[in-house]
Parts: C-alpha cells; sequence; structure tokens
C-alpha cells in the first residue's frame, strides 16, 4: 500500500493498477445496509473476521507465501497475516487488530510500524493489537458477535470462524453473516471489475507471450514459468489464481493436469495441441483463462475441426448470456452445439435430442461450463441455501445453480475431450454406444482436448468479455507465425457482435 495524495491506495508501482481502499470501504457499506435488511438483527450488532495465519512449511521454520483469507481481503483489503477485523453494523465504522510485534522483529523482518500507519494504510477508524481485543471489544458493549461460518460449495469446507481468548464472555451468533456476505460477494462493484480487467489484461498478455515462445522441444513447466513470470514481472501478480494448467498432447485432456503427480513435466512434441490453463492474482482478485493451440502454430483438419466446435459453442453462450438466463440452460446450449459439431465431424451419428437425453455430451465435455469470478476463482455463491444440484452427469459439475445476474463476473469454458476412461465407458453403454462411430473417434484418441476460456462481466442486458488473445483459427496462425515479441493483438470480433 502507499500514500497518494493522501489516500489510501495499493499499488505496485509502475504500470501495476493503483487500487483504492474506498474499494473496501464500499464492500462494508454493502455488507452492513443487507445486514440491517436482514429480519432479526440486533442494534449494535458487530461483524468479528479473524485474517488468515501465516503459516510454516510443515514443521520446519520455513514461511509458506502469504495469502490472505478471501472474506477478510474482501472486507478490509489487509496485506498482512494475523490480524483481526470488526465493523460496526450499525455505522459501518471498521476496527483493525493487528499483532503487537516483540522487538526481535525489527531485526530480522524490518521495522516495527505503530497504529497509525495501518489506520491511513487502510483507512479504518481505529487501529488495535489482537491482544487487547477482548479488552477493546468489552468497551464496545455489543448485542452480539456476527461471526462467520458457512460451507463452501465447491470444496464442502467450513469456513474458519473468529475466534480469540475470552470471546465466551460474549454473545455470538455464527449463521446470520455467512449468506448475507456471500450474496455481497457475488455480485461485483464497479470498483472491483476495474481490478478483474486488470487481472484479466495481464493474464491475455501473458498467455499471449507463451504462444509467442512456445515450440516443441520445450517443456510445458517452461510455459508455466514465462506465464509466471510476464504475470509477477509485468503486472506485481506474485500469486496465480490457481495451478497452473500447462497441458499438451494427450496431457490436454486431463482437465486438472499440473498437479504434483503431473507437474507439467512433459517434452512438447511438434503437432501436439497445447491447453494452456492459467490466471494471475491482483491484490487478491483473481482471473481465469484457457487458451488452447497447436505447439507449431498450424492446425491439422482435424485439430481445426474439433477447435471450431469448442469455438462455436463458446461464442453461443457469450451470444445468450445476459440477466436472467438459467446458467444450466446455458450449459446445455454448450452441450448442445458440441454433440452437433461432432456428428458433422463423423464421430457421432444419430439424433441429436436422444443424444442429449442419454447425456452423450458430457462424455466430451464432463465439467461444467463455467463458475463464478471473484476474489476466489471458483468464487462463493453458485449454490445459495435451497438451491440444489441437477444430479445428471456433466451438470453435477457446474458450480453455479443460479439466475444469471447483472455484475456477475464468470468464466465461460466448453471443451472437448478425448479421455479414454469416459469413452470406454460409453462405447460399453447400451444407451450411448449407438450414436459412436468408434471407427472416426479411433483417429483422435490420444489427441487430448480443447477448452476456451473467457472472463466475462454480465451487463444490463448482455455481457462484457473480459479476456483479449487470439480466439479464431486465422488469428492465432497469423498471431504465432509472427513471433515479434512486440506484435500485439486486437480481436477482429468485439463484444458486442457476439
Amino acid at each position: 500500500m502507499a500514500a497518494a495524495e493522501g489516500k489510501a491506495v495499493y499499488w505496485l508501482g509502475k504500470d501495476t493498477l493503483r487500487v483504492s481502499a474506498a474499494l473496501f470501504a464500499e464492500n462494508r457499506r454493502r455488507l452492513c445496509e443487507d445486514l440491517r435488511a436482514k429480519q432479526g438483527l440486533q442494534p449494535k450488532s458487530l461483524v468479528l473476521l479473524q485474517g488468515g495465519e501465516q503459516k510454516q512449511r510443515y514443521c520446519t521454520d520455513t514461511d509458506v507465501i502469504f495469502r490472505q483469507e478471501s472474506f477478510f481481503h474482501w472486507t478490509f483489503g489487509v496485506t498482512e497475516a494475523d490480524c483481526y477485523g470488526v465493523v460496526d453494523v450499525d455505522t459501518c465504522k471498521a476496527f483493525l487488530f493487528v499483532p503487537k510485534l516483540p522487538d526481535s522483529y525489527a531485526t530480522w523482518m524490518g521495522e516495527i510500524y505503530p497504529r497509525e500507519h495501518f489506520k491511513e494504510k487502510y483507512a479504518v477508524e481505529e487501529v488495535h493489537y489482537t491482544c487487547d481485543i477482548a479488552e477493546v471489544l468489552t468497551n464496545f458493549q455489543p448485542s452480539v458477535l456476527l461471526t462467520l461460518r458457512g460451507v463452501n460449495t465447491d470444496s464442502g469446507s467450513v469456513t474458519r470462524e473468529a475466534s480469540f481468548e475470552g470471546i465466551s464472555h460474549f454473545q455470538v451468533n455464527n449463521s446470520f453473516l455467512h449468506p448475507v456476505i456471500v450474496e455481497c460477494r457475488l455480485l461485483k462493484t464497479d470498483m472491483e471489475l476495474e481490478v478483474l480487467r486488470y487481472t484479466n489484461r495481464i493474464s491475455s498478455e501473458a498467455h499471449k507471450e507463451v504462444m509467442k515462445h512456445v515450440s516443441h522441444g520445450q517443456k510445458e513447466y517452461e510455459m508455466e514459468s514465462l506465464f509466471r513470470h510476464y504475470c509477477y514481472s509485468r503486472g506485481g501478480m506474485r500469486h496465480t489464481s490457481y495451478t497452473c494448467i500447462c497441458g499438451s498432447g494427450h496431457n490436454s485432456s486431463v482437465l486438472h493436469y499440473g498437479h504434483a503427480g503431473a507437474p507439467n513435466d512433459k517434452t512438447i512434441q511438434d503437432g501436439d495441441m497445447c491447453l494452456f490453463d492459467m490466471g494471475g492474482e491482483y491484490y487478491c482478485y483473481s482471473s481465469d483463462i484457457t487458451c488452447s493451440f497447436p505447439a507449431n502454430g498450424k492446425f491439422t483438419p482435424d485439430q481445426k475441426a474439433i477447435y471450431e466446435a469448442v469455438l462455436k459453442s463458446s461464442r453461443a453462450v457469450l451470444a445468450a448470456i445476459k440477466p436472467g438466463v438459467k446458467w444450466s440452460d446455458m450449459h446445455r446450449l454448450a452441450d448442445r452445439v458440441h454433440l452437433e459439431e461432432l456428428i458433422k465431424i463423423g464421430i457421432l451419428h444419430g439424433n441429436l435430442d436422444d443424444m442429449m437425453k442419454v447425456h452423450l455430451g458430457a462424455v466430451f465435455m464432463p465439467h461444467g461450463l463455467g463458475h463464478l469470478l471473484g476474489i476466489d476463482v471458483h468464487d462463493v455463491g453458485g449454490y445459495p441455501e435451497g438451491t440444489e444440484r441437477i444430479d445428471e452427469p456433466g451438470l453435477k459439475s457446474l458450480r453455479m445453480g443460479r439466475v444469471v445476474q447483472e455484475r456477475m463476473v464468470l468464466t465461460v469454458e466448453p471443451g472437448i475431450y478425448f479421455i479414454n476412461h469416459l469413452l470406454d465407458k460409453a462405447l460399453a453403454s447400451e444407451q450411448q454406444c449407438g450414436f459412436i462411430n468408434n471407427d472416426v473417434l479411433a483417429r483422435f484418441r490420444g489427441s487430448g482436448g480443447v477448452r476456451i476460456e473467457d472472463d466475462i462481466a454480465v451487463t444490463a442486458d448482455g455481457m462484457e468479455l473480459l479476456t483479449c488473445v487470439p480466439r479464431t483459427v486465422e488469428e492465432i496462425e497469423a498471431f504465432m507465425a509472427d513471433r515479434n515479441p512486440e506484435k500485439s493483438f486486437s480481436p477482429t470480433v468485439s463484444s458486442e457482435k457476439f
């Protein structure tokens, strides 16, 4: 954070984005307003959140690079570890509690700042030490402390509820806050959208940097390294939003490739299709972009056919998205376009509606169409209380079961993959095997897959496309043919034309 013109601003210098602390003040204002509108709120209620803790690597003294807990960041924008935050629901005033550091900290870690430093840095009303939290809250005389406890519908994990020595002396409600703050995070403010535009711009440029430099004989991890270097050196992004997926050849059909058991370590071969799913994170706000292209820059006829099938479904969804449509219907639309195109290619034959009834689309796209995006790459709010997942192949993996709303930020990521495990199951299924032309399918086995993933912000009558990378076959081949590092890219189709 830097003080710019007397205002609290997060800025990492050079051309990185300046983010005002007003973003978090606005978040707190919205939270308090929505809490006050909810039946059952008591006067003199305080929101109490506990920030993330600094962790060490297993039993060692080696610090893991800290990243703030997401709800705490959304509310306060604090980058330091081991803090607490309080918001007075009646007044929207914010109070920060920071650790009282030992003198030795100044020797090993740097200057110990006074409380006034954090008050100015984060534009909060008061700053106290965490060791004094019980005494300070007692003086506030709150009717109740609203702590955060709820289930993340993507992970199934429960949020960490704030706790401190002496909390048992206060009235605590741990169920009131969670559904309200989740709904606040669901819809992005203008200031949040500016940060997400920035993360997409930098990540888009990083993907293009990879496309300029990829060639056969390189390791997949070299492309991950190049992406991460660009995001950090040009965009100030110390973190990526998730583990980078750099699949080439058959690995491009592994949906969450890049994990410890398969750490982007294959050598890229001439003719491989690459599927690179990577997104940088700035000030805890994420991006999530996937580019698919041939390593040598030239599509084969089969690669082109699959790629253009996925591109067609992507553009069909982008054209259809607007407030009021069901996200599950968008998934079904993508499935339908995929099946139509696979019939044209010759991999499938038969009646399209009958294929939809037996969920044949999920054989080729087993994941959901996309998800909410924000401070978490799989952002909260996908399944509010009372909304159940659709228990059907493909749709059961959909990370959002809601109607699309203005100010949602979503990923649109259709894909077609040739996953042997799923293909073999389909061929063994009496319901599905009759639609598959196995002779033609054999030509595509082992080729991997294609995913096209864009980030969008939902507008009043459609969507704003945040991602800017080459997308058509012609754009990709022209861009990769010219390896000039100064070459820029402007899309030939604007978001308004989808």
